[in-house]
């Protein structure tokens, strides 16, 4: 295939951005298709653009006269609407219709049948395919068995939805369940369904011709969302029986034949934990996100499928020329959407410089193999104006275990330096009991707050990047001993850590960011930059952040009388007081250096030196107690934070690469 295209399609326009435009253009590279880009200003120098071909730009990718005649512009056979934007707008595929131009996807009619969920319904109800049990809304709320879903028929993506859990509630929620959908959808009808407590989401991918062959590429298991926004994908479903799955995909082939469906779609069920039932939930006429994980565990006479590929030469007037027995299933694969946001601080948004990006495409584990989906490349900038997906992490392993094994190890290895990212969250999520055990339901992420990673290893990692033992050093922890083991040092990174000696490795890398370091500590292991204020590091897919604070403050603070004591070996550059000197707040006492930094030593507070425990020269060891400093009795017990000051030209931190 990759020698030639048997397809009618001679240049294809992607009506998208981002991952899924690149992953599209990957198959027309297989198949010598040429490929056109749109893009809006912003987005002139983004990476699909410069994968392309040839790239128009538009004023919006919602924009369907432009992108039309864009198409038209670029001389293009057909255009791939990816996901979202123009990608289940009717009006797209009729006027892309009447350019004379092929939509790579279901009829503009097929998509205003199953675009509506009441009009869905009645179409599996027609095809024999289970259906959520449903209310009349105009009936009385008092006849309802609670909890009930009330739902915008035009809806989508969670938008327009309320649980009712008594008829007290109903109109309130109904009232703004309408609201929403005719803000988001321009439609207020509503839907009021039974409301399942404990589900399971499982869609399945199927594909058909102009021909009227439908097959199904067995099913995906979505139930780790978070209000209807879905977080973990996998496939197969690891809950569901062989006599489950049977039924479930027939019902999809069911429902798609009966509407006519050409083209890759997914039909989503609910799948009731109580009672093992399920229901229809809605169908998606276009290619999912997370069809990544179908093209890692189906094989079609014993190869992967390319469903970008399938969807081409379908869209080309092709037949599916393949049995629905040589569709079968192998190993397992998992799914990791990559956001920019926040997912311990509310899930915000987030948006900034990407200044390095790493993205796990490795794995330890036997039998496993990983693949990144993604448009986001060191240096770029991630603004609020698009949707916040970067990437997806796709892991494939002989069976589940393994596959999530191999997402462990990819996330753990997935940085992204400069802007947060939702890696962290997904490395937590996916190590929980919870995921392991295939126990999480639809809404289990909306009832359990997944708590934030404990930052004290990450502060540790970020405290051993600044450490320096040198083999010659004369630090020693018992009196300087020759031969013995260097002593361990404490480091302020929002407070006090002490690394150990002779455990921290570095590896220097150089990337476009200066700096940029590998380190470790025992078993753990960052990706890391020491700059002169902070260290940012990224440590299990989390980013963090620690700022350098004044040690020698927070000893004083401690002792609570003015002593100043040396937070790491070093050697006393300067004595500046004597006992019984009189001394003011940030008046220098003293300085000393280690780990190539010269430190100022700062009186927290006025009052008289009472103690100098060190004389220019002295190599001090960790904890030696240098200053004492007892305050004046007319001045506040408070004792106000103390500052160290690096010397001009030399770093705060000792920086990767700049070690001998």
């Amino acid at each position: 295939m990759a020698d030639q295209n048997p397809t009618q399609i001679k240049t294809l326009l992607v009506a998208n951005r981002g991952e899924i435009a690149l992953r599209v253009f990957e198959t027309c590279e297989k198949l010598r298709i040429r490929r056109v880009a749109i893009h809006t200003a912003a987005d002139a120098d983004a990476p699909h653009v410069r994968d392309a071909d040839h790239a128009v730009e538009v004023p919006s990718y919602l924009d369907v006269d432009a992108v039309v005649a864009a198409a038209v512009e670029a001389g293009a056979d057909a255009v791939h609407p990816g996901y979202g934007f123009l990608s289940e707008r009717s009006v797209f595929a009729r006027a892309l219709e009447k350019a004379g131009i092929t939509l790579v996807g279901p009829s503009a009619d097929v998509m205003d049948a199953m675009g509506r969920k009441d009009a869905a319904r009645e179409i599996a109800v027609a095809a024999g395919v289970p259906v959520i049990p449903a209310y009349d809304i105009e009936s009385d709320p008092a006849t309802f068995a609670y909890p009930v879903l009330v739902k915008a028929a035009a809806g989508g993506g969670g938008k327009g939805m309320r649980v009712v859990r008594s008829p007290d509630d109903f109109a309130e929620a109904r009232a703004a369940a309408a609201r929403e959908g005719l803000s988001s959808f321009g439609d207020d009808t509503l839907l009021v369904e039974k409301y399942v407590e404990s589900g399971r989401h499982v869609e399945v991918q199927v594909m058909g011709d102009a021909h009227g062959t439908v097959r199904h590429l067995f099913e995906r298991d979505c139930s780790t969302q978070r209000r209807h926004q879905k977080v973990l994908e996998e496939a197969p479903a690891p809950t569901i029986s062989d006599e489950e799955r049977a039924a479930i995909t027939a019902s999809a082939v069911a429902l798609a034949t009966e509407v006519g469906y050409t083209n890759a779609g997914t039909v989503e069920f609910l799948l009731d934990n109580a009672t093992g039932e399920f229901y229809f939930l809605e169908m998606n006429t276009r290619l999912q996100v997370e069809h990544p994980v179908t093209e890692e565990v189906v094989r079609i006479r014993g190869e992967k499928p390319d469903l970008v590929a399938l969807q081409l030469a379908v869209a080309s007037g092709q037949a599916l020329d393949f049995a629905q027995e040589d569709v079968t299933l192998e190993g397992h694969a998992i799914e990791a959407r990559v956001y920019a946001e926040d997912s311990f601080n509310g899930f915000l948004p987030q948006a900034g410089t990407a200044s390095f990006v790493q993205w796990g495409m490795w794995t330890d584990v036997l039998g496993a193999d990983v693949r990144v989906d993604h448009a986001l490349e060191s240096g770029q900038v991630v603004s609020t104006h698009f949707d916040p997906m970067l990437g997806k992490v796709i892991a494939y392993g002989e069976d589940r275990e393994a596959a999530r094994a191999a997402l462990l190890d990819a996330l753990d290895d997935t940085v992204v330096l400069g802007l947060t990212t939702n890696t962290g969250f997904l490395r937590t999520l996916a190590a929980r009991d919870e995921f392991r055990d295939a126990t999480i339901d639809t809404a289990w992420l909306d009832r359990n707050a997944v708590p934030a990673p404990d930052p004290a290893t990450a502060r540790g990692l970020a405290a051993a990047l600044t450490v320096r033992h040198d083999e010659d050093s004369p630090f020693r922890t018992d009196g300087w001993r020759t031969g013995a083991e260097p002593a361990p040092v404490r480091v302020h990174l929002d407070e006090w850590v002490e690394v150990p000696a002779g455990v921290t490795t570095r590896e220097p890398l150089r990337p476009q960011v200066k700096g940029l370091t590998r380190v470790q500590l025992g078993d753990e292991r960052a990706l890391a930059v020491a700059r002169r204020h902070e260290v940012e590091l990224v440590h299990r897919g989390q980013r963090f952040v620690f700022a350098f604070a004044d040690p020698f403050a927070d000893t004083a603070a401690a002792a609570g009388d003015g002593t100043l004591t040396a937070p790491m070996p070093g050697t006393v550059l300067e004595v500046t007081v004597a006992v019984g000197d009189r001394v003011v707040p940030d008046q220098t006492l003293g300085m000393m250096e280690a780990m190539k930094m010269e430190l100022s030593l700062k009186a927290p507070f006025a009052g008289t030196v009472t103690e100098v425990g060190a004389a220019v020269g002295d190599l001090v060891t960790l904890g030696a107690r240098l200053f004492v400093v007892e305050p004046s009795v007319v001045e506040p017990s408070v004792v106000e934070p103390s500052v160290v000051e690096p010397s001009v030209g030399e770093p705060s931190v000792v920086g990767p690469g700049e070690q001998s």
